[in-house]
């Protein structure tokens, strides 16, 4: 996972689960994409160490590309991913 791969993109919905652990970070993550639309980008900041790799790990996965990661202080990544299915 590369930081700060390219510049922001302007969202279509924004989710904070960075007080959220695993599997509740990426339960959310999934509920929030599910409600986009092909192509559509989901921002989210999220703790960093398990969520950050593991959200980005399980979206990878399943098809969906981060467009963008940044980290946010000491404890938190703020994640683009556009959703593909």
């Amino acid at each position: 996972m590369m930081v700060g791969q390219t510049p922001a993109t302007i969202a279509d919905k924004f989710i904070d689960i960075s007080n959220e652990v695993c599997p509740m970070s990426f339960v959310l993550t999934k509920l929030a994409i599910e409600e986009l639309a092909d192509g559509q980008v989901l921002e989210l900041v999220c703790g960093a160490g398990d969520p950050v790799r593991n959200i980005s790990i399980q979206l990878k996965d399943e098809g969906h590309t981060i467009i963008n990661v940044k980290r946010e202080g000491e404890k938190h990544f703020r994640l683009q991913i556009r959703k593909n299915n």
